[in-house]
C-alpha cells in the first residue's frame, strides 16, 4: 500500500512516520515535506497551497498509485483539495470543502455553535472597524478579538483593555495583517478556565476520540509572552473514560457533527475540538478540521492500533468496527524554535545532533522548519523541530525530550523549560 501525506510540518511527519510503520504501508510519501521529514520517508516538491498544486498532486498520486492520501494543514483542507481527489476517483482522508469551513471561517463556526445550541463564548461579528470599535463601550474585559478565516494561529487577540481591542481591530481589518481573513472579525466574551484539547477521528457518523494532549501556546515558561503555534505537548492529559471526556462528546462533539448534518453537511476525518473548562461546564473555544500541532507529535508515538486502518475506516464508513489502543506510557514533545519566534527569526542556521538525539531510546524528533543545504540540514522556520520521548511517568518522559534536544544544537536555538508540567487544575465531573 502507498500513502502521500500532504504538508510540510511536524505534524505531517508524525502522521507520515506514523503511517510508514503500518506493515501494510510499502511506500511513504509527504509532499512537499521538508529536509528533516526526508531523513524518514520520500517526499516531492509538490505544494498543494500553492496555484495548480492540488492538480499537480492528483497527477502525482495517479501516477505512483497512490492508495491513501493523508492531508495535515487546513489551509489545503479549505481550498477543497477533499472534492478534488474524490472527484478524481481517489482515496484522501479529511473533511470536504463544505465541512472545512468550520475552521476556515471562525463566524460559520460560532453560527453553527449558536443555532445547534452548543456551548461556546457570546460574540457579535462585525464588517467594519469603526463598528466593532463602537461596540467596545459595552463590553467587558478582558476580550478575545478574532480574525475570521485562517491565519496560521496567529488570529486570535486577547485585549486586556479598550486601547489594546482598538489596536487589535485595527491590525486585523485596517493594517491587514492577516490579510482577507481580517475583512470580518468577532468580538468575543472572555472565558477563564482550563484549556483541553479533544481530537476525534470520525467517518460521519461513530466518533472515536484519541487519547488527550495538553498544549503550550505561549512562548515562554509559565504561559507568558505571546501566542504561538504550540511550544510543547504532553499525552495523556485527560482520561478518556473520564466523564468529563463523555460530557464533551456528549454536549459539544457529536451535536456539533449532526448540527452540521442538518445543514447538509458530513463530515469526516479529523476534528480538533479546543475546549475552555469552565465552572459552568466544557464550551468551545475553536476547531480544526485536523490533527493538532504539537499535539499529534506527542499522541501518535502512544499509538498502538494501526493508524492506516483508523483512517481507512474513516474514509469507508465502518468506524464503529475499529477502536483505538494505547501505549500506557505517557509522553512528552518539546519544541526546538528558532531565535525571535513568533516574530521574525533567522534562517539557514546548520543543525547539529539530530541523529544523536533520535538514537535515544524511546525518542522521536519530528522536523517542523528544516531544509536540506547539501549533506547539511539547516533552519527554515519558527519552530524547528519536536524533540518527543515516552516514559514509565511523565516526569521521565519529561527528562528523555530534554535530553533529546540537548543533543541537538544550532544558533539561536529556544525552549521552554516547563513542558510536561500541568497548567492549571482539571475540574471532574460528577455522575449524575
Amino acid at each position: 500500500m502507498k500513502i502521500l501525506v500532504l504538508g510540510s510540518g511536524g505534524r505531517e511527519h508524525a502522521l507520515a512516520w506514523s503511517l510508514s510503520r503500518s506493515p501494510r504501508v510499502t511506500e511513504t510519501w509527504c509532499a512537499p515535506g521538508n529536509g528533516g521529514i526526508s531523513r524518514d520517508v520520500k517526499t516531492v516538491d509538490i505544494d498543494g497551497n500553492k496555484p495548480g498544486g492540488i492538480e499537480e498532486l492528483i497527477a502525482f498520486a495517479k501516477e505512483q498509485s497512490i492508495d491513501l492520501t493523508v492531508v495535515g494543514p487546513e489551509a489545503t483542507l479549505v481550498l477543497g483539495v477533499v472534492d478534488k481527489f474524490e472527484a478524481a476517483g481517489l482515496k484522501i482522508f479529511g473533511p470536504n470543502e463544505a465541512a472545512a469551513k468550520l475552521e476556515g471561517s471562525k463566524v460559520f463556526m460560532k453560527e453553527i455553535l449558536s443555532r445547534h445550541n452548543i456551548p461556546t463564548a457570546g460574540f457579535k461579528v462585525f464588517d467594519e472597524p469603526e463598528a466593532a470599535k463602537a461596540h467596545l463601550a459595552s463590553t467587558s474585559f478582558p476580550t478575545v478579538i478574532k480574525a475570521d478565516g485562517l491565519a496560521a494561529g496567529k488570529g486570535v487577540i486577547i485585549a486586556k483593555d479598550e486601547g489594546e481591542a482598538r489596536a487589535a481591530i485595527d491590525q486585523i481589518m485596517v493594517d491587514k495583517v492577516f490579510g482577507d481573513s481580517g475583512d470580518r472579525l468577532i468580538i468575543e466574551d472572555f472565558l477563564p478556565g482550563v484549556e483541553l484539547t479533544v481530537i476525534s477521528l470520525t467517518d460521519g457518523e461513530t466518533v472515536l476520540p484519541l487519547d488527550t494532549a495538553q498544549d503550550y501556546k505561549p512562548a515562554l515558561d509559565g504561559n507568558e509572552g505571546p501566542n504561538t503555534g504550540g511550544m510543547g505537548s504532553y499525552s495523556p492529559h485527560i482520561p478518556l473514560d473520564s466523564d468529563l471526556i463523555q460530557t464533551i462528546l456528549d454536549t459539544i462533539v457529536h451535536p456539533t457533527l449532526e448540527g452540521l448534518k442538518k445543514e447538509g453537511i458530513v463530515y469526516k476525518g479529523a476534528l480538533y475540538a479546543g475546549i475552555m473548562l469552565t465552572e459552568q461546564g466544557p464550551s468551545v473555544l475553536e476547531y480544526n478540521v485536523r490533527f493538532g500541532d504539537p499535539e499529534t507529535q506527542a499522541i501518535l508515538p502512544r499509538l498502538t492500533t494501526d493508524l492506516v486502518d483508523l483512517m481507512e475506516a474513516c474514509c469507508e464508513g465502518n468506524l464503529a468496527d475499529f477502536r483505538a489502543e494505547w501505549d500506557p506510557r505517557p509522553s512528552v514533545c518539546v519544541i526546538g524554535a528558532s531565535q525571535g519566534y513568533p516574530a521574525s527569526y533567522p534562517k539557514g542556521k546548520v543543525i547539529e545532533g539530530l541523529d544523536a538525539a533520535d538514537a535515544l531510546d524511546d525518542v522521536k524528533v519530528f522536523s517542523a522548519g528544516i531544509a536540506k543545504s547539501g549533506e547539511d540540514f539547516i533552519t527554515s522556520g519558527g519552530r524547528v523541530l519536536g524533540a518527543t520521548a515516552l516514559g514509565a511517568s511523565r516526569e521521565e518522559a519529561r527528562e528523555k525530550a530534554y535530553e533529546a534536544l540537548s543533543k541537538i544544537q544550532f544558533e539561536g536555538l529556544t525552549h521552554r523549560s516547563d513542558i510536561g508540567i500541568p497548567t492549571g487544575e482539571v475540574p471532574t465531573l460528577k455522575k449524575a
